[in-house]
């Protein structure tokens, strides 16, 4: 396969971008490493480093696809798409161009290269229909006579592939026809000269076939048209291959010779299938060089394309992670900006939360400084939580309230002291429940004690065992954890549960504790259970290495099983 034409649409391309790029120069550092990433690409490709420029390709495009420029994406795509058929992988070029199609807008250029390629793909595919209709397309969207020229050539080489020799030479001569002028370049005459004289030869008039690949072959000889010269002498030699295989063989030699002299091998592997079908003598050293050479491109190729999919793999792969750091970096912020909402919402509450942190902090004060901290730090955090969810509502509505009524009407006053009261009631109930914990040979009574506040006209509270655990022989932290944790619970059934009858009973092994709280409450569904309260008991009891579950169901009450070590 002759790989002149890509090169003709490579420099058309590569002008095109160059034009766009140098429009639309900004100070930009990323458009600048973009540009630089990509100029290396074309290096390399000039260089036919296909795999370091494949890789800068890629790169560029990342780059570019920040910037969200569209242009410069579509043209990174198409190149690398090209080294990929270059180098043999034609469904991996495939995969490239069609990613290149959603940043191709109103690019006529860029469209006609991108059906060209696909076209040139499914023909060395043999897959010559859908060539056929993509070189179509590439016509469609050229923007002059004469760059549809390249295309209208490829569909009659698919045409000579499919043995329909004559819709070949109608579009062959179609090109012949016009004007010189039009025509796009004597070395596009000399490749429409060539095809349509194998043309004839295929369909069987020879001489006339012979006439016009001779003036194509004169034609490139004088415009030192290698590549072209290459494909003028394997048409030539196939040519004599029946008549005069001593012909046929200078001019495979000479393919052969020009081939290995520019490294293309395709070419080089069908020279050789001549000289193997023209010299008898020298079948066998003829026969060895093709399979070497065809077992040599297929490794180097397959390698090609591992190496293009690793660089596709590992981008991607990159590409990934960097967003998953974009996207917690976006979620911390909105973290923060949360924060600082609930701050402003919290506001009046603040004044409140001054009063008992100054309360705390002299309760504590004897305290040594890193217990202090730390209390200090985990029960501000619980207060200001309290404060913000139980009261800062009430005290904006009493606000809201004193503002907008008449406070000289005796029942209107009333209401607002008995809001007022209520507050107050509520501010008292928080600062009762932050009180300091009895731990001593008393733990056992403050606790009992505590958990009956909560019996009232509505709900009955009933503890059983509570004195048989020995109290004694746990820790200072187990009992603060298991006072708190139950201060929680029953909180959280006053709020929600509207429990009539409330069960804990305590039981003592000889290396655990238990308790066990039953009530009759409207419950939750299952899951929905660890919120809120409930998360920060969980917690809690897992700091001291025990275990709590939680079994509920929507009217069928509310269970929670605490167990932990001695």
């Amino acid at each position: 396969m002759l790989r002149s034409p890509f090169f003709v649409l490579i420099i058309l391309l590569f002008l095109s971008c160059k034009e766009k790029k140098t429009s639309a120069i900004k100070p930009n550092p990323n458009k600048k490493e973009a540009s630089i990433l990509q100029e290396k690409a074309i290096s390399y490709f000039q260089k036919n480093n296909y795999d370091s420029s494949f890789y800068y390709f890629n790169k560029s495009k990342i780059v570019f696809e920040k910037l969200k420029d569209s242009s410069n994406i579509a043209f990174s795509l198409i190149q690398m798409g090209n080294i990929q058929q270059v180098n043999g992988d034609y469904y991996g070029s495939k995969e490239t161009l069609t990613e290149a199609l959603p940043y191709i807008t109103n690019d006529k250029n860029y469209l006609t290269a991108v059906n060209n390629f696909f076209g040139i793909a499914d023909k060395e595919l043999s897959i010559y229909d859908d060539a056929i209709f993509y070189y179509k397309e590439a016509i469609k969207n050229s923007k002059d006579q004469s760059a549809k020229q390249a295309p209208i050539n490829n569909i009659a080489v698919v045409y000579i592939k499919q043995k329909k020799y004559d819709k070949a030479i109608s579009l062959l001569q179609s090109i012949l026809n016009k004007k010189t002028s039009e025509i796009r370049s004597q070395k596009s005459k000399g490749r429409v000269l060539d095809n349509l004289g194998y043309a004839y030869f295929k369909k069987g008039l020879y001489e006339k076939g012979f006439l016009f690949m001779n003036q194509g072959l004169e034609l490139r000889t004088q415009l030192e048209d290698s590549y072209g010269h290459i494909q003028s002498c394997l048409h030539l030699a196939e040519y004599y291959s029946k008549a005069d295989s001593k012909k046929s063989n200078e001019y495979a030699q000479l393919a052969y010779q020009i081939a290995t002299k520019l490294n293309s091998v395709d070419e080089r592997l069908e020279a050789l299938s001549f000289l193997m079908t023209n010299n008898s003598l020298n079948n066998t050293i003829y026969a060895q060089k093709y399979v070497s050479l065809n077992d040599s491109i297929i490794k180097i190729r397959n390698n090609f394309k591992n190496k293009f999919a690793k660089i596709k793999y590992d981008s991607k792969k990159e590409k990934d992670e960097n967003q998953k750091l974009r996207l917690e970096k976006a979620e911390n912020l909105l973290s923060l900006q949360e924060a600082k909402y609930q701050k402003i919402v919290a506001g009046i509450g603040i004044i409140f939360l001054i009063i008992v942190i100054v309360i705390l902090v002299r309760y504590y004060k004897n305290r040594s400084r890193i217990d202090k901290i730390k209390t200090s730090y985990d029960t501000e955090t619980r207060i200001a939580k309290d404060i913000h969810d139980e009261l800062a509502n009430d005290v904006f509505y009493a606000i809201t309230f004193a503002q907008t009524q008449s406070l000289t009407k005796e029942d209107i006053k009333e209401t607002l002291l008995q809001k007022l009261n209520h507050i107050y009631t509520r501010v008292r109930g928080i600062s009762r429940e932050n009180n300091t914990i009895e731990t001593g040979t008393n733990y056992s009574i403050h606790l009992k004690e505590m958990l009956s506040t909560y019996n009232s006209d509505n709900t009955n509270v009933i503890i059983n065992n509570i004195e048989k655990v020995n109290w004694d022989t746990i820790d200072e932290i187990k009992k603060i954890t298991i006072h708190r944790v139950l201060q929680e619970l029953m909180v959280n059934m006053k709020k929600h549960s509207e429990a009539s009858i409330v069960v804990l009973k305590f039981e003592s092994t000889a290396n655990t504790i238990e308790i066990n709280y039953t009530d009759n409450g409207k419950g939750c569904p299952k899951d929905k259970i660890i919120k809120n309260g409930l998360q920060n008991m969980e917690n809690r009891i897992l700091a001291i290495k025990g275990t709590i579950t939680f079994d509920s169901e929507p009217e069928k009450g509310f269970k929670v099983k605490i167990s932990m070590p001695k």
